[in-house]
């Protein structure tokens, strides 16, 4: 069986998720689910209806949701009829009310949380797939609804849920049963607790439901079906020049999305790993064209492709006391795991230790924390750069090569050495596209 997953640019309108069951119907043969994003932006609207709603702004919420409810219920009536219409707006109506009742209740409570924000995001991935799941059917596909909520199970962290492995596994074996010329739909995205209360893997974690389905199914392939032709060497927005990589390991795209590559969330590789299941990234507008496999290994070592992270904050810390003292690291972080704050890159010498977030919403109490440890500067509008490729620290003309591009430009930290996949450097945020411009010009043109 084949999991594909579209995200939310690739079923933004009735003509693209004509496109997505079009790419989908070839593969019926191959026993298909398909998992799908909202459409378009609708995510995005809905977060700024879950905090308008949190703020008591509920009149402004519910224009925003009739906006969103007129866009699905056109597009749906462009190419759905009859009867098989009429349901599908009757299920859309249903839910559109639900989550009326859901911005009143917030609104009047003033009670924004992870949880009730989880709650509203939710319905965008139900909107998209209730309409795609009606359009197959109309196109004569044997198709069988799936509620995402049902059968993976996580834990609380809302937001952020991470899923209950063994109950997940169990419950999607249950309800899916592929099956040649069926097709299953299923969201992105969203989960719920063993008690039922919804909860979303986080931005960008559709997938990752792919994944877990793929997974617990034991898929051949997990196709990501996307705007772009497979993961490129660079951002193409930025570097003009930028190529399709047409193969690459699980590690090097692991750390090229952690870094800033947007076209997989990095939880997608995890699951796909485990078992070996091949993953390919597509493009739903010229699904011929070039793509991307994303295997557990590759013959080839050297630079496959250049990410960025933007909008990095560097933390210093100097304390002379930490010269020839055990713990002092564990000190360190164990205030930034208090405020569940991840840290990207770290540098240390005998009295200071420097590293990158970005996440600065605990900023304030981290630096008050930290002051108690030696003396802390910050220093914000920074990015990371990452070369990545196997086997990059085994090449010392590689290094080279890449500080010969950035003469010009001021770096502030450097990593290489914690993993043999990728060279990560800390530059000023107004310097990163000209980094990656250089950069892209020695190694991939």
């Amino acid at each position: 069986m084949v999991v594909l997953k579209f995200g939310g640019t690739s079923v933004r309108d009735a003509e693209w998720i004509d496109k997505a069951i079009a790419i989908t119907g070839k593969e019926l043969g191959r026993a298909p689910v398909l998992v799908a994003s909202a459409m378009g932006k609708t995510t995005d609207r809905l977060q700024e209806i879950a905090h308008l709603a949190g703020g008591g702004e509920r009149e402004k919420a519910v224009e925003i949701l009739k906006t969103i409810k007129a866009s699905h219920l056109e597009v749906a009536r462009k190419f759905i009829t009859g009867g098989n219409l009429s349901e599908c707006t009757e299920s859309l109506e249903h839910l559109f009310k639900e989550l009326g009742s859901l911005i009143k209740g917030i609104s009047l409570l003033r009670d924004w949380t992870p949880r009730s924000n989880d709650a509203i995001l939710a319905f965008g991935e139900l909107f998209s797939t209730i309409i795609i799941a009606h359009r197959a059917g109309e196109l004569g596909i044997e198709t069988f609804f799936i509620d995402s909520r049902e059968i993976i199970k996580t834990d609380s962290t809302f937001s952020n849920a991470q899923p209950i492995k063994e109950l997940t596994n169990s419950l999607i074996r249950d309800r899916i049963k592929p099956s040649s010329g069926k097709l299953y739909i299923a969201q992105g995205f969203i989960a719920s607790t063993k008690s039922g209360i919804t909860t979303t893997l986080g931005r960008g974690g559709s997938d990752y439901t792919a994944a877990i389905i793929g997974a617990a199914l034991g898929a051949e392939e997990i196709q990501i079906w996307t705007d772009v032709n497979g993961i490129m060497t660079s951002d193409p927005r930025i570097v003009g020049k930028a190529t399709t990589i047409p193969r690459i390991s699980y590690k090097e795209a692991a750390e090229l999305a952690y870094f800033g590559a947007k076209v997989i969330h990095p939880s997608t590789i995890q699951p796909a790993t485990s078992l070996g299941i091949p993953v390919t990234v597509r493009n739903t507008g010229n699904p011929g064209g070039e793509s991307t496999w994303i295997v557990a290994e590759v013959p080839s070592e050297g630079p496959k492709a250049l990410a960025c992270k933007k909008g990095i904050t560097v933390i210093n810390i100097t304390s002379y006391r930490m010269l020839l003292a055990y713990g002092f690291l564990r000190r360190i972080f164990e205030i930034f795991e208090k405020y569940k704050t991840s840290v990207d890159l770290v540098a240390t010498s005998e009295v200071s230790v420097s590293l990158t977030i970005d996440n600065t919403g605990h900023i304030d109490e981290i630096t008050r924390e930290l002051e108690n440890i030696g003396n802390i500067t910050i220093e914000g509008d920074k990015s990371i750069v990452c070369l990545v490729g196997l086997g990059l620290w085994k090449n010392p003309q590689i290094i080279s090569r890449v500080f010969s591009s950035l003469t010009e430009i001021p770096v502030r930290m450097i990593s290489l050495g914690s993993s043999d996949t990728n060279l990560s450097f800390v530059v000023p945020d107004k310097e990163v596209d000209n980094a990656l411009k250089g950069l892209h010009r020695i190694f991939f043109e």
